[in-house]
């Protein structure tokens, strides 16, 4: 509970910076889950349980509140949310596979072994908590037991609404830790299960305590395939057949995908656009000059992409442009304007104040709140008189439902964070006010009776107006992009046209192969999600209306060239990697008969194109990487470790070449051999084996996304 008596105690600026962005990304996203799709009323399929939309959504939620709460977010990006929606989805795969596994083998996991894993307090999702201890840094199950039985008392408690918002918050956070700690464990317990079946033995110990401790020195001569050219290699289309039927069970698609094509344009600034960004930020340096006041109101009427905070920062946490100019900008100066190549942007700004503030400040408060605002004000007067007259803070704390404890922040918690006024009032009071007095502080509808208790490292702190204005184009520009585009589209209206004629209009085709509709982004461009559905319903040869997409600076259009259904990849798709393969094992034969005779590594070296090196440190447990043809060579590591010292090989085929090789010496390591430590080195990597199996699961389960359609 100290922790969380700690967060309570600092009043509303946390309570600010971590509770009001709850509403912002679900009111963004909430509607497009109530979007009709004709005849999908899904997200996808596991085990052919069907997960809807708004189930789905809620566990996209549930886990975007997590993310900002354990790394003190406010909001998260548009990549953020993406990965966190690819998580979400697959976790909950993971999850109902191993699930329907478990049941089939009886695997359950209690309450009492969860009860166990928080007693126990090392389990790593623990420590993800606030649920710590500030000396250790341990997870403190008292702790997290004094928070749930006041979360469960929370109904019956008089505080004031937004600790209770706080509280019903961190009463979420912790069900969501506990039902994640029951996933990991049965998930746990069916991998261990897997694993026990991987059984080690001293046999297998020590063949691989072998394979890792003997080494060998060898003298090598070979003959690169590169030597060979291909033109004097013929491939035929029963060649590719035949090795394809041999690696068929490699070309395995889980799921359908699909070659695209497009075309994407991104509009960029003219040169009118940017001298009219900088007439305006030279107009506004002018205005900021005779500014004196309300600095926050005129840099939004400015358009700046950097806010004024009325506290004095460090100077690393403005921009770096602005940073290494301001030594050299007196207070009440203006600099600029002046561009900056780093952002793309034209800049002014102003020096307000310099001053020297701690980065460290310790202090305590009592949060006075009452029915109305007079009475918030008579007990505020009150409690304040009565700790002027010598009243114990922490007493009187206790008295209306608080600690009154002392607690350090460091100036990174609000210089880094998006401040109102009310927030603003409440640091540049913690920064102003001298050490053990007291301030009896008006914030909003409550009472902050404040006192700093200590201050340390003091820094040179600024407070600077700042007109960061990025060039971007005009309406006018973005028009003339998009009416020449839309004139192309339009006249070009099939895959061979636009192939045909892209170049002569200024554009390029781009292709992508192998696309799948769990990729988000077409062409690796923000805000493409119609076009992503686009090309998952279209018919190959089809060409896609123009999109308009990425930070509303991107135009888009896309033709489906083929559709590769779930199974087997057609021959089409991997016969040049087939051809590669065959190319290599025709030019081995080619060398094998060139060098057919040669018994020494001497004899290699004589012939046309041969390399040779020395190797040393071979192992059978690692593939020897040779150098001269710059491949590694497990083979060559397999043929030295049966190899008797002194003793020649035969040609080895490898991945670069033909070898010969010689074992020049054999020695053995340092290190001892230990059956146990072998064991479990080969236990250890079964379970990591054992991880895999999902992989096997998921193509059994039948794994169904159609996530793209609504997300």
């Amino acid at each position: 509970m100290a922790t969380l008596q700690k967060i309570r105690s600092k009043g509303p600026l946390l309570v600010i910076v971590i509770g009001l962005a709850l509403f912002a990304f679900i009111a963004g996203d909430a509607w497009k889950i109530l979007q009709p799709h004709t005849g999908k009323q899904n997200v996808g399929e596991v085990n052919g349980e069907e997960l809807s939309a708004q189930d789905y959504q809620k566990m996209v939620d549930e886990m975007s509140e997590v993310i900002k709460l354990t790394n003190g977010l406010n909001a998260l990006s548009e990549e953020q949310l993406t990965q966190i929606k690819d998580q979400v989805w697959q976790t909950y795969v993971n999850n109902e596979l191993i699930a329907a596994e478990a049941k089939k083998l009886g695997l359950t996991v209690t309450n009492a072994e969860i009860q166990h894993i928080i007693e126990e307090g090392t389990n790593p999702l623990l420590m993800q908590t606030p649920f710590r201890n500030p000396q250790t840094g341990a997870f403190d199950k008292d702790m997290l037991k004094k928070f749930l039985v006041d979360y469960a008392n929370l109904g019956t408690s008089q505080l004031p609404a937004q600790y209770v918002e706080y509280y019903q918050k961190m009463g979420k956070f912790w069900n969501f830790i506990e039902k994640t700690l029951k996933q990991t464990t049965l998930a746990q317990k069916y991998q261990d299960l897997i694993a026990k079946s991987f059984i080690s033995n001293p046999v297998a110990a020590e063949d691989a305590f072998n394979a890792r401790s003997q080494e060998a020195e060898i003298l090598l001569a070979g003959i690169p395939y590169a030597t060979v050219s291909d033109s004097t290699v013929s491939i035929s289309n029963d060649d590719i057949k035949q090795l394809y039927k041999e690696r068929k069970e490699t070309f395995k698609q889980p799921v359908e995908t699909r070659d695209i094509k497009y075309i994407d344009i991104q509009v960029t600034p003219s040169d009118e656009d940017r001298q009219e960004v900088l007439k305006e930020v030279t107009e506004f340096s002018e205005q900021l000059a005779t500014t004196q006041s309300d600095f926050a109101a005129f840099v939004r009427s400015t358009g700046s992409s950097v806010n004024y905070l009325d506290i004095p920062v460090n100077k690393n946490i403005l921009p770096a442009d602005v940073a290494s100019r301001l030594d050299s900008t007196g207070i009440n100066e203006v600099y600029g304007p002046y561009y900056s190549q780093a952002d793309d942007a034209y800049n002014a700004f102003k020096v307000i104040a310099k001053t020297s503030a701690p980065d460290s400040i310790q202090f305590r408060q009592i949060q006075v709140y009452a029915e109305t605002d007079a009475q918030t004000v008579t007990l505020a007067d009150s409690i304040f008189n009565a700790l002027k007259g010598g009243a114990n803070f922490a007493d009187v704390a206790k008295i209306y439902g608080q600690t009154g404890e002392s607690v350090w922040v460091n100036a990174q918690s609000w210089e880094n964070g998006m401040l109102d006024a009310e927030n603003q009032t409440f640091v540049n009071a913690l920064i102003s006010q001298p050490v053990n007095e007291l301030t009896n502080l008006k914030l909003g509808q409550a009472n902050i009776i404040l006192q700093v208790t200590g201050k340390k490292a003091p820094k040179t702190k600024y407070k600077v107006a700042v007109v960061k204005r990025p060039i971007e184009f005009s309406k006018e520009t973005y028009s003339k992009a998009y009416n020449a585009f839309s004139q192309f589209v339009a006249q070009n209206t099939t895959l061979a046209d636009m192939e045909k004629n892209a170049e002569e209009a200024g554009y390029t085709v781009l292709p992508r192969q192998n696309f799948t509709s769990a990729e988000h982004y077409v062409g690796g461009i923000r805000s493409t999600r119609e076009a992503l559905k686009w090309v998952f319903d279209a018919k190959p040869g089809q060409v896609s209306p123009l999109y308009e997409c990425g930070n509303n600076d991107h135009l888009l259009v896309v033709a489906l060239e083929s559709v590769h259904p779930a199974g087997y990849a057609d021959i089409s798709q991997v016969s040049e990697m087939l051809k590669a393969e065959i190319r290599r094992n025709k030019k081995a034969e080619k060398i094998m008969e060139q060098l057919k005779g040669c018994t020494s590594v001497a004899a290699v070296k004589e012939m046309q194109g041969a390399v040779s090196d020395t190797i040393k440190h071979v192992t059978f447990a690692a593939p020897a990487y040779i150098s001269v043809a710059r491949a590694s060579e497990p083979n060559v590591s397999a043929y030295a470790a049966k190899l008797a010292e002194g003793k020649t090989s035969g040609l080895i085929k490898g991945n670069a070449g033909v070898y010969l090789i010689q074992v020049l010496a054999k020695n053995k390591s340092a290190e001892e051999f230990d059956t146990k430590k072998e064991e479990s080195t080969l236990a250890n990597m079964a379970t990591r084996y054992a991880g895999q199996c999902i992989f096997e699961l998921r193509e059994k389960g039948k794994v169904v996304d159609n996530r793209y359609l609504y997300f």
